[in-house]
């Protein structure tokens, strides 16, 4: 970042977590069939006292160049869980998964305890894998991942669209959800090829049995063509940013958040 000193970020990451300054925030996610919340993505944001807001992306390099991206990721989902302890059951909670994360062999072990510890049953955690993880070791991802699912938690093929769009993935590994990246509702529904790309990707996560998710929706029109294409879920900008807990439980209680309007 311009004007930080080189290794300044680092040092401060650790003494940031204890500071309280790793703020979580959730971004909701709506049911299709009703419009209602049904769940919410978990996003990391550092307040840093001098450079304002970073971000997810940024703040994950950061941790990786200091070599603290499993305390944060820790950090994060404890706030999470925290935070969430109060929702209804019926919501559920994404939590990402980083790559150094899932090739740790006691990942899932220590995450099963980590969760153990809360008020949230497994069964309400979708944990988010991303393609580039796949790449490193496809095959370890897969047994990390069928290990969660034995215990309880379901798992999602993050940003479908994003990379290279390998199908073997789908083929492989176990999984419960496809998320499709923003990018696949550009030029969509105006765009006929775009359209008959997005209605394809979903079909195919229906003949997987796999609940499709839609990401970064914008605006009415996106919203409306990924309903009638049948993504299940759906999040963007058009009805929430992400937002502290308190606020989406008071979005889930409203009727806007109960899917009238």
């Amino acid at each position: 970042m311009p004007g930080v000193r080189p290794g300044a970020l680092e040092a401060d990451l650790l003494s940031a977590l204890d500071r309280r300054e790793i703020e979580v925030l959730f971004q909701p996610q709506f049911a299709s069939s009703t419009g209602a919340v049904a769940g919410a993505e978990v996003l990391a944001r550092w307040r840093h006292p001098t450079l304002g807001e970073i971000g997810a992306r940024d703040l994950f390099a950061i941790a990786k160049r200091a070599a603290l991206v499993a305390p944060l990721s820790r950090h994060v989902v404890a706030r999470a869980l925290e935070d969430a302890a109060i929702w209804p059951a019926e919501l559920t909670l994404s939590l990402n998964i980083t790559p150094e994360e899932l090739g740790d062999p006691r990942f899932a072990a220590d995450f099963a305890a980590l969760i153990g510890r809360s008020e949230i049953a497994p069964g309400r955690l979708m944990l988010e894998i991303t393609e580039d993880l796949l790449l490193r070791n496809l095959k370890q991802a897969g047994e990390a991942l069928a290990a969660l699912r034995k215990l309880g938690f379901r798992t999602a093929l993050d940003d479908f669209g994003a990379g290279f769009c390998n199908f073997r993935y789908l083929r492989e590994l176990p999984l419960d959800a496809l998320k499709l990246d923003k990018t696949m509702l550009e030029g969509v529904p105006r765009d006929a090829i775009a359209l008959a790309v997005l209605r394809a990707i979903v079909q195919l996560g229906k003949a997987l049995d796999l609940d499709v998710y839609a990401e970064g929706v914008e605006s009415e029109i996106q919203r409306a063509a990924v309903v009638s294409e049948g993504c299940d879920y759906w999040q963007g900008f058009l009805r929430a940013q992400p937002m502290k807990s308190d606020a989406v439980l008071e979005l889930a209680r409203t009727a806007r958040g109960r899917g009238h309007g």
